[in-house]
């Protein structure tokens, strides 16, 4: 772990770096190893809690924003929900010296600015000088550990501390005011470029709303199927009720509060929604008592609470009315600015609750996302859908099973897209207005079919019939970047990420995008932000070590796998792919064949894995072999073939121009 060492103002001449900052009445803080003791003990802390630690000290008395925070630890550029993260970090801080939020000895939180260091530290003078050249200064790049930040100049508010009296002579003080207020001026621009661009912007004229997940109050944990999926029906009814002045939150944001005592007003910021509604389920052999509540996140006052107890055969037409009745209380908070009860659109609804039961299960099992579950996600929504053969939602639910175990390699692609576009088109037989339906046609047609002009269609058409229907602007993304229309795809990314905004793959998949888009830099900066919220996610990792190759900075692409198991395949194969790229023959070499004895563990997929590896070995006959069997086979992998770099070795062989043409894709 390495702190971060520049403070973003210039130094005109070296200047001294304190080895130790002393704070409290036994903390110390080794700046050059980002060790904290406590009389001599060591305590753990994890590296963002550590920066923004420093940062608050460097800052001591003076109020420090979020948006500082955000610009200091990540950058402008970073497309997550930082948020969470600032919490979590102050959290940590406050745990680690045991400091009390409510009567704070160490950071005083400053309800809705920020946060202020209030201990006294031994040596404040050294603090001002804890700066050094930044590295990557006239090249473009700057590393994210010695990222340009706000300088110590800048200060939302007065200190009541003792000024510090440099010692410097006038015309040396002359300077470096004049370079700390040409730094404060840029850091204030690019606070303005990433509130417009990248904060969450919920449209002006709509309100935002999130349901967090209902409470199992049955005490049986298997019923958690029933609570998460209430949940999502009820994202579903509210989200049909006036996409123009009502929009709703998507389930992957709401479900990290599952279990969680995050204060409203938190919420409230983190998804940037100005209604929160909470609820409770509990249900015996026939009947279900549901609990719900509208909450103002503003004032945290109750705007609206009932309790229902019914036949659960009601259920159905009971979530509809919670849904019409909290919309219509909003539109009385509200007054004639918005009518949310205008443009209802009806549900697609079984005709059994057995039926709507057994969807529920298959909902459950699909948002875990691993193979298992999506086998057994597909057994539930094939049950619903044998209990009900007109039960649209199911035949939804099942296309995307298939879609998503087909585009994660999880089975034979010629088998399982086929029963996705069946499933997804039965759908649209039942019921033409369901968006989930025409994103997995969209789909089907882009990944398989490499029907770039269907793919289009269906995906404007999904948005059109639910603008928040987060999936598919993030797939309508993903669509436009390998088409190269990257501006678009940025611009429906934003979109994804405001309606899901604590969405690990959608924040992933922006880096993909950027990586395609040759700014590798973001790419970087936007991955490491996702694996500091999870730094086990694959996706962010395997765009970390793109970027990384792509810009040349090999050594921390081989970092990366130096975790891994090192009798992966992919390991093997990414490793004779990067030696390659680096100009070291033997080790890719080496990398090969070690790769080679191992691939047979991939059994059918470990063709990307050749491809890969084979790049990087400069056996392109091998690589376009590998890629024509792939296009017969109408592989998902070749989607992006037109803007992955990792193809621009290949681009000027006739046989890869003859690929884009066959896929659709050629210039």
């Amino acid at each position: 772990m390495t702190c971060v060492r520049w403070r973003g103002v210039v130094a005109s001449e070296p200047v001294r770096i304190p080895e130790r900052i002393r704070f409290g009445e036994d903390f110390e803080l080794d700046i050059a190893t980002c060790t904290l003791c406590r009389a001599g003990r060591v305590l753990k802390l994890e590296r963002i809690p550590m920066e923004v630690l420093l940062f608050l000290l460097e800052q001591r008395g003076q109020l420090v924003t979020r948006d500082q925070i955000v610009e200091r630890i990540w950058g402008k550029d970073v497309f997550l929900d930082t948020d969470n993260s600032i919490n979590g970090a102050i959290r940590k801080v406050r745990q680690v010296l045991k400091d009390d939020a409510e009567q704070p000895r160490f950071i005083q939180t400053i309800t809705g600015k920020g946060y202020r260091f209030i201990a006294p530290v031994v040596d404040p003078a050294a603090l001002t000088s804890s700066v050094v050249p930044p590295t990557g200064i006239g090249d473009g790049r700057a590393d994210q550990s010695t990222r340009s930040t706000w300088p110590e100049t800048a200060t939302s508010e007065p200190s009541d501390r003792e000024p510090i009296q440099s010692e410097a002579p006038p015309r040396l003080r002359s300077i470096r005011i004049a370079l700390a207020l040409v730094v404060l001026i840029a850091g204030l621009a690019g606070w303005l470029v990433w509130s417009r661009f990248f904060s969450p912007q919920p449209h002006a004229s709509r309100v935002m709303l999130a349901v967090l997940p209902f409470q199992n109050l049955t005490g049986d944990p298997s019923q958690d199927y029933f609570s998460d999926g209430l949940t999502e029906e009820m994202l579903t009814q509210l989200g049909s009720l006036d996409q123009q002045h009502l929009g709703v939150i998507a389930r992957t944001s709401v479900m990290h509060y599952k279990g969680s005592a995050a204060a409203l007003d938190q919420i409230g910021r983190e998804l940037g929604v100005q209604y929160v509604i909470e609820g409770s389920v509990r249900r015996d052999e026939d009947r279900v008592r549901i609990s719900a509540q509208l909450i103002h996140v503003k004032d945290q006052s109750h705007v609206w609470a009932r309790e229902y107890d019914r036949e659960l055969k009601s259920l159905l037409t009971l979530q509809g009315e919670i849904a019409q009745e909290i919309a219509d209380e909003i539109q009385l908070t509200l007054g004639d600015r918005h009518k949310t009860g205008a443009g209802h659109a009806t549900i697609s609804a079984p005709s059994s609750y057995e039926a709507y039961d057994l969807y529920l299960k298959g909902l459950y099992f699909w948002n875990k996302r691993t193979e298992a579950d999506f086998q057994r996600a597909a057994e539930y929504f094939q049950k619903a859908i044998a209990t009900d053969q007109n039960f649209a939602r199911a035949y939804v639910g099942l296309a995307d099973t298939y879609g998503l175990m087909s585009t994660w390699s999880m089975g034979p692609q010629n088998e399982l897209m086929p029963k996705a576009r069946a499933a997804a088109l039965k759908a649209l037989e039942l019921d033409e207005t369901l968006a989930e339906a025409h994103t997995s046609l969209g789909l089907v047609a882009e990944a398989y079919d490499y029907d770039w002009q269907t793919a289009e269609k269906e995906f404007r058409r999904a948005i059109q019939l639910n603008p928040d229907y987060a999936t598919a602007h993030q797939w309508y993304a993903e669509y436009l970047s390998w088409q190269g229309r990257f501006d678009e795809a940025f611009a429906e990314s934003e979109r994804a990420r405001q309606l899901d905004p604590l969405s690990m793959i959608i924040a992933t998949d922006r880096g993909a995008i950027y990586y395609c888009a040759r700014q590798y830099d973001r790419a970087i900066a936007q991955s490491r932000a996702v694996l500091d919220m999870d730094p086990n996610f694959a996706e962010a990792q395997t765009n970390l070590f793109g970027a990384y190759v792509q810009a040349g900075r090999f050594a921390e692409a081989l970092e990366i796998w130096k975790r891994e198991p090192a009798d992966s395949p992919w390991t093997w194969a990414d490793k004779a792919y990067l030696y390659g790229r680096w100009g070291q023959t033997r080790e890719a070499q080496h990398a090969l064949e070690k790769f080679e004895r191992l691939a047979a563990k991939l059994g059918s997929n470990s063709t990307w894995a050749h491809v890969v590896a084979y790049i990087g070995a400069e056996q392109k006959d091998k690589v376009i072999a590998l890629l024509q069997k792939a296009c017969a086979e109408h592989s998902y992998n070749l989607a992006g073939i037109k803007v992955d770099p990792v193809y621009d070795p290949l681009r000027s062989d006739p046989r890869f121009q003859d690929l884009l043409r066959r896929v659709g894709l050629a210039q």
